[in-house]
């Protein structure tokens, strides 16, 4: 049965569309698949982050609207033949989009898919709502940082509401995905630690993605950090989340960009 996810924030720049191309690709490489499905419209980064700009001819709105097919906007990766991209208009407004033909794109994916996950804007406002709308599940990005977390926390609030799931009376799932996380800052108390992120939000941890360059490189060459380098930190971070939402029982550590004593000799061995 098909599940749609919803990734999103109250905040802007906190890794929504980073963490959507990372788990699309994670669930994608364990033989899912997958439909990554952009909401952002007017903006359309999650085009860039999955190499796949150039490759755009219909989008969302297009399909919501009538006016191309589904297999026409979609977009499958070079990479995983098992992971697509249905991408956002960059020259429509968000008011373009309706209730009515989002629920007949969600409905069209779900026949297709094993996965849909919706990469949501930034804000409360339409678009975002729109996203959730059909959701089954939310990942909720958050920083370590309280503007982050309280604008998390009004989204948790939003998912209890506003959704077709709330709607009906039923609960809504949700998890937490903290990203740009820094052990030895939270250590010093310079940016929240992760108890204190679950103590105020109440929902159950999904992963923690570490602070790392390797993020920024894959999104520069329009690559999921999880395809770019699978042995990076936040690559390993994002593969376990995956494997949790598909129901593994994963440990759940805080990772780490430092390399032990051991990693280091089988480093200098293999070279």
């Amino acid at each position: 049965m098909a599940e749609v996810m919803v990734v999103t924030s109250g905040k802007g720049g906190v890794g929504k569309t980073t963490s959507t191309a990372a788990l699309g690709a994670a669930l994608a490489q364990a033989g899912q698949n997958v439909a990554v499905v952009d909401f952002d419209v007017g903006l359309r980064n999650l085009d860039l982050i999955m190499g796949a700009e150039r490759r755009v001819v219909y989008d969302l709105i297009n399909v919501a609207n009538g006016e191309a097919r589904l297999n026409q906007a979609l977009i499958r990766d070079k990479r995983i033949d098992t992971l697509y991209l249905l991408p956002a208009s960059q020259t429509r407004d968000k008011d373009a989009l309706t209730e009515e033909g989002v629920k007949r794109v969600i409905d069209e994916l779900r026949g297709r898919f094993d996965w849909i996950i919706c990469d949501s804007p930034a804000g409360i406002e339409r678009g975002a709502q729109l996203a959730m709308r059909f959701a089954d599940l939310a990942v909720v990005i958050a920083n370590p940082e309280v503007s982050s977390v309280r604008d998390s926390d009004r989204i948790i609030g939003l998912l209890d509401a506003k959704t077709l799931r709330a709607e009906n009376g039923e609960t809504m799932e949700k998890h937490l995905l903290l990203t740009r996380y820094d052990a030895q800052r939270a250590g010093r108390g310079e940016m929240l630690s992760v108890e204190d992120v679950l103590e105020i939000l109440s929902i159950p941890l999904l992963g923690i993605i570490p602070e790392s360059d390797e993020v920024l490189r894959a999104s520069n060459v329009g690559s999921p950090v999880t395809l770019n380098n699978a042995q990076s930190a936040p690559a390993r971070a994002y593969l376990d989340a995956a494997k949790r939402l598909r129901g593994e029982d994963v440990p759940m550590i805080i990772p780490s960009q430092k390399k032990g004593l051991l990693d280091r000799l089988f480093a200098r061995r293999a070279a």
